[in-house]
Order: structure tokens, then C-alpha cells, then sequence
């Protein structure tokens, strides 16, 4: 695991099945946009909030690894696949917080993502121990579909920019949009099931690729939903 970075640390968790390259340029953009030192992606070992990944966890580690290559600032964190258990985003934030002490952490999560928070584990509690960063398209808007419980912590902690990630360990909501990327690791999974290596062409790092390949990962039987 590398070391952490000094400034603000940015966290990306996932499924990562598998990792491609709309993942990566989401990391490398709001990375550079928001100002934060590096950006952790963590695997989820035992996701609860959504269905079963098609690969294991040590083989969507093993993608995400080879992925974030050539990209500098992007590391992987191992410590869901590695923790017994279900995978909770409130306990990774824990066990970071004690490890960077007061420095900053921001939670980076998807539009889609973020209007669905009440439903996480603990949601209420990741502003203590982060920031959050919505990542959305250029003009969309999303705050009308927020519930009402959302809708408070919004109202309470959306910050204009993301200079506020700086002025606290925690807190701040901040959006931040990105290049529009029509990206699905559904579609990628699909495609490799039916055998059309063609469509995916360009949408995963060749590494990944590879891997992949070699390891006979989403073969047509295989659950690619």
C-alpha cells in the first residue's frame, strides 16, 4: 500500500468489474479539479449495496493495479478486499481518518451515486470523516431529485468550490463535473460474454485487458449483468 500523501487525499471506491478507463480519467479530472494530492481507489470486497461481482475480489484488485498505471497521483487500497466481512464505506473512512489524523479526505462519489447515500450504511456519518464530492455532467441537475434528508445535509454543507476542501479534515460537499464518458463495466462485461472483444476496444488500459484474457474473465455463462 503506498504511503499517504500530504494535502488532501482523495477516496474512490468501487466495484471496479472490471476497472476501465472511464474510472481512471474520473480519478485523473477530479483529481486535478478539486485540488487533492492523490486519490486512493479501493476495491470493494463484499459490496452490500448492490449485486455480487462477476470476478473476485483478488482478481478486481489484481485489474485495478495493473489499471492505474501510468497515471501518477492513483493508488489502490487493498483494505476492503483485505477486511472480513462486508465492505461499508463508513468503517474504510474510520480506519483513514486515524491514519491521516486532521488532514483532509475527500469521498468521491458519482451524481447517481450520491442521490442514493440514505441508503448507505451510516450515511449520516460520512461528513464527519470526509469530505464529499459529487462528480456530475456539465449541466446536470440533480438537487430536485435529492430526498429530504439529503436535501438537509446539502443545504447545510455545499460549499460553491472546491477551496472549501481545504479549510477543514471534513464537511464540505462540493460538485465537481467532468468530461462526459459512456463508460459502463456492465457493457464491457457484456460484450466480453458474447465474445466481442471489438466493442471494447479502447475502453479498458491493455493491461487490463490482458489480464483478462489470461485469466478467462467473463466468458460467455458468466453472469455479465
Amino acid at each position: 500500500m503506498a504511503s499517504l500523501a500530504p494535502g488532501i487525499l482523495g477516496i474512490l471506491g468501487g466495484t471496479f468489474d472490471p476497472i476501465h478507463c472511464g474510472h481512471l480519467e474520473l480519478a485523473r479530472e477530479v483529481m486535478a479539479a478539486a485540488g487533492l494530492a492523490a486519490v486512493r481507489l479501493i476495491p470493494a470486497g463484499d459490496p452490500r449495496h448492490r449485486s455480487a461481482p462477476v470476478a473476485g475480489a483478488t482478481a478486481r484488485l489484481a485489474m485495478a493495479e495493473l489499471g492505474i498505471a501510468g497515471y501518477p497521483g492513483l493508488a489502490v487500497d487493498a483494505r476492503e478486499v483485505l477486511r472480513a466481512g462486508p465492505s461499508y464505506t463508513v468503517p474504510t473512512l474510520e480506519e483513514l481518518r486515524a491514519e491521516v489524523g486532521s488532514g483532509p479526505l475527500a469521498l468521491i462519489v458519482g451524481a447517481d451515486a450520491f442521490l442514493g447515500l440514505p441508503t448507505w450504511h451510516r450515511w449520516r456519518e460520512l461528513p464527519l470523516l470526509a469530505h464529499i464530492v459529487v462528480v456530475a455532467r456539465p449541466g446536470t441537475a440533480f438537487d430536485g431529485a435529492m430526498p429530504p434528508a439529503l436535501a438537509s445535509e446539502w443545504a447545510r454543507r455545499h460549499r460553491a468550490t472546491p477551496d472549501a476542501l481545504r479549510a477543514a479534515p471534513a464537511g464540505a460537499i462540493v460538485r465537481v463535473d467532468i468530461t462526459p464518458r459512456p463508460i459502463s463495466a456492465s457493457a464491457i462485461r457484456a460484450a466480453l460474454a458474447r465474445g466481442d472483444r471489438a466493442a471494447v476496444r479502447g475502453l479498458l488500459p491493455a493491461a487490463v485487458m490482458a489480464y483478462i484474457e489470461r485469466n478467462r474473465l467473463y466468458r460467455p455463462g458468466q453472469d455479465a449483468t
